[in-house]
């Protein structure tokens, strides 16, 4: 019996949609000629109708995530329940360098997509519910403030060791610092109210909130980001999701440097700073642990690094169990 898989790639930008329909017939691929569409409701169910001809058969659809602008299609290919599956950019560079393409164009690119949904292992797409999408919205928009106050605070401090300057634009900075102190307090009583109106969620956010160093707003950031683990099936792959898995360089007998990736959700990687910094002082295991790295390693930041991914990870652990921070059932573990 023949294998055949089928699969759409689809370049997406703010305005258009080009898609390439794939098929592979026991490993023979097959490439449509790629066609636009419209980055609107229209033009996705002129898509349909596009690959009508396929229907009933297995087909995935293949995207980047690309800013924002593919969030549309997405939400829209899954609400009429069909396998959509959403690439990292990093990932489909990589595969492209692999197939030596030296053209760019969005056809080319939407085939790229339709070649890897054929020759790989997906994993598939699912909608948040409106609750994550509620707070993902808002927890990002509380760090945006916060990255806003840092900025304003070091003009405003630039101001007040400059030669001459204005009062009145010191008084305008430190306006601006008052307000979007007020927002960010507007916007945590928001996620707290969303989050408190489904006891469920509250609860198993209240049990994250035991573990040291981990705040409301940590924990919502990290629910909000991972679709509440939905996009997780175990720890190795939480780290990598966040960027936090390490990097081995090593060829014959040169030895490069170890580091962690990056190639992941920086939205995580930035919260969970300030969290492993307070754990590496008031949490006696994740500090003999971190002072057992930093003796090691040349630079503080990395020992630090190893801290947040230990608690992202027990996190992960705690909300798979349902249940609180016990240390003296963590202790010895964690370190």
């Amino acid at each position: 019996m023949e294998t055949v898989r089928h699969s759409v790639g689809i370049d997406i930008s703010k305005d258009e949609l080009v898609c390439c329909i794939g098929t592979s017939t026991d490993g023979r691929q097959d490439f449509l000629r790629a066609k636009s569409f419209g980055n609107n409701p229209h033009g996705f169910a002129a898509l349909l109708e596009h690959v009508k001809p396929l229907e009933g058969r297995d087909i995935v659809f293949v995207m980047e995530a690309t800013g924002v602008y593919y969030e549309n299609l997405a939400y829209w290919l899954d609400s009429n329940e069909r396998k959509v599956s959403v690439l990292l950019p990093n990932k489909v560079k990589h595969y492209t360098k692999s197939l030596n393409v030296k053209t760019k164009t969005d056809g080319v690119d939407a085939q790229v997509l339709s070649r890897f949904g054929l020759e790989r292992r997906l994993d598939f797409w699912h909608m948040p519910s409106a609750m994550m999408r509620q707070i993902k919205f808002l927890s990002r928009e509380y760090r945006e403030a916060k990255a806003k106050i840092v900025v304003i605070k070091n003009q405003l401090h630039a101001r007040n060791h400059s030669h001459g300057c204005p009062q009145s634009s010191e008084q305008r900075l430190g306006k601006q610092i008052g307000l979007l102190q007020t927002q960010l307090l507007e916007i945590e009583a928001e996620l707290r109210t969303a989050v408190m109106s489904d006891t469920k969620l509250y609860d198993r956010v209240t049990k994250l909130n035991t573990i040291p160093g981990i705040s409301f707003i940590t924990t919502i950031t990290i629910l909000a980001e991972t679709n509440a683990f939905a996009l997780v099936g175990n720890t190795r792959q939480l780290a990598s999701y966040a960027g936090l898995d390490v990097e081995h360089r090593q060829s014959g007998s040169r030895e490069g440097k170890t580091r962690i990736s990056k190639k992941g959700n920086s939205h995580i990687r930035n919260a969970m700073y300030m969290p492993a910094l307070c754990a590496t002082r008031h949490n006696p295991d994740m500090k003999s642990f971190y002072q057992r790295l930093a003796e090691r390693k040349p630079a503080k930041k990395i020992a630090i690094t190893a801290v947040a991914r230990k608690l992202l990870i027990l996190t992960y652990i705690l909300w798979k169990n349902d249940q609180e921070f016990d240390e003296n059932h963590f202790k010895g573990q964690l370190a």
